[in-house]
C-alpha cells in the first residue's frame, strides 16, 4: 500500500540541509539569539530528522490498525512539536524534565469508564508546558484539568458531531472581514457592543462589529491566525474560520494544537495501558466513544501537520 504523504507535501523544502539551515538562521535572528548562524548549522539536521520521523509515524498511522493509531499519531505529533521548539530555542532540550509529556491522566480507569468524561491534568514541566510557553507565550497552566468532551467541543471540524449542541458558527467572508448571523448575540447573551469588546480582548483580531439586517459584520485586519489563543478556529475540512460558542469552556481560548495534544496524549495512554477497555471498545462499540475517537483520529492526522506547518512557515513570521 502506498504511503499517504499528502499532509507533508508542504514540508518538502525543509528536507534539505541548506534550506533548513537558512530557515533556522532566519528564526534565530528574529529571536535575537546570539551566534544565529552557528546554531542554525548545529540544528539543521536535528530539525530535519524530527520532521522525517514525524512523517514516518503519520504515514504508518494512516495504514495501521485502529488499535495502534493513537500511539503512532501521538509520537508523530511529538516529533513535529520538537521541530517547532528548535526554531525558537536552539538549545532544546536543555534538561531531561523537558522530555516528559507535561500532562498526566489516571492510568487505571474506573468501572463504567467513558472516554468523553475522562480528564487530563497539566504538569509543571514537559513538552506540553514547553509548547504552551515557547510557541504560544502561555504560562501558568500547571494543574489545569480538561475533560475529553470539553476539548473535543473546541475542534471546529467536529462541530457536526453529536457529542453536544452545535458548538461553532461559520465566519462568512465579506468586505473588510467576516459576517455572522445576529442570533450569535443570543448564544453569547451579549449586545453587539459587548460582544465586540469581548472578542477584541480574546482575539486581538476583531476591530469592530456592526449590526444590520439580522447580520453582524466583523471588521478585521487580514486573515485570522490558525494557531491563535482565540475562539476563532479554522475548520480544515470545510476550509473556513469558525467562532466557538462555548464561551464558558475552560478550553475556549486554548490554541487548537494544545487541544489536539491533550486528547492525543490520553488516547495514546489508553491504547498502551488500558488494553482491555480499548479492545472492548473496538469490538462492542457500546456508546459514542468509539465513533468520536475514530473521527478525532482522522481529523487530527490531517490537521496537526497542517497547523504545525502554518505556525512554522507563516505565523511565526506574521506573514
Amino acid at each position: 500500500m502506498p504511503e499517504n504523504n499528502d499532509n507533508f507535501d508542504k514540508y518538502t523544502p525543509f528536507f534539505s540541509a541548506s534550506s533548513s539551515q537558512l530557515f533556522l538562521q532566519k528564526c534565530y535572528t528574529q529571536e535575537k539569539i546570539a551566534e544565529a548562524e552557528i546554531k542554525s548549522y548545529d540544528n539543521c539536521y536535528p530539525f530535519i530528522y524530527h520532521l522525517e520521523h514525524a512523517k514516518t509515524y503519520y504515514n504508518q498511522a494512516a495504514i495501521a490498525p485502529l488499535s495502534i493509531q493513537p500511539i503512532l499519531t501521538f509520537y508523530g505529533f511529538s516529533q513535529l512539536l520538537k521541530a517547532c521548539l528548535l526554531t525558537v530555542d536552539p538549545n532544546y532540550p536543555e534538561s531531561t524534565s523537558m522530555l516528559a509529556h507535561g500532562v498526566t491522566t489516571r492510568k487505571k480507569k474506573k468501572q463504567q469508564y467513558e472516554f468523553l468524561k475522562d480528564e487530563v491534568k497539566t504538569q509543571k514541566n514537559g513538552l506540553f508546558t514547553c509548547i504552551a510557553e515557547k510557541l504560544f507565550h502561555i504560562k501558568h497552566l500547571e494543574g489545569e484539568k480538561y475533560s475529553m468532551g470539553t476539548l473535543m467541543k473546541e475542534i471546529p471540524d467536529m462541530h457536526t458531531w453529536s457529542i453536544s449542541k452545535k458548538n461553532f458558527v461559520a465566519l462568512l467572508p465579506s468586505s473588510n472581514g467576516f459576517q455572522l448571523p445576529s442570533s450569535i448575540l443570543d448564544s453569547y447573551q451579549m449586545s453587539s457592543s459587548r460582544l465586540e469588546e469581548f472578542l477584541k480582548a480574546k482575539t486581538n483580531q476583531i476591530y469592530s462589529i456592526s449590526e444590520a439586517s439580522g447580520t453582524l459584520h466583523l471588521k478585521t485586519e487580514g486573515v485570522p491566525i490558525h494557531n491563535a489563543t482565540s475562539p476563532i478556529r479554522y475548520n480544515l475540512a470545510e476550509g473556513q474560520f469558525m467562532l466557538s460558542l462555548n464561551k464558558d469552556s475552560s478550553a475556549f481560548s486554548l490554541p487548537e494544537l494544545l487541544i489536539h495534544y491533550l486528547i492525543s496524549y490520553n488516547l495514546s495512554i489508553i491504547a498502551r495501558y488500558e488494553t482491555e477497555w480499548w479492545a472492548e471498545l473496538m469490538k462492542t462499540m457500546p456508546n459514542d466513544d468509539y465513533p468520536c475517537i475514530v473521527q478525532f483520529l482522522k481529523i487530527s492526522q490531517a490537521k496537526v501537520p497542517f497547523l504545525i506547518f502554518e505556525w512554522i512557515k507563516s505565523e511565526r513570521f506574521h506573514i
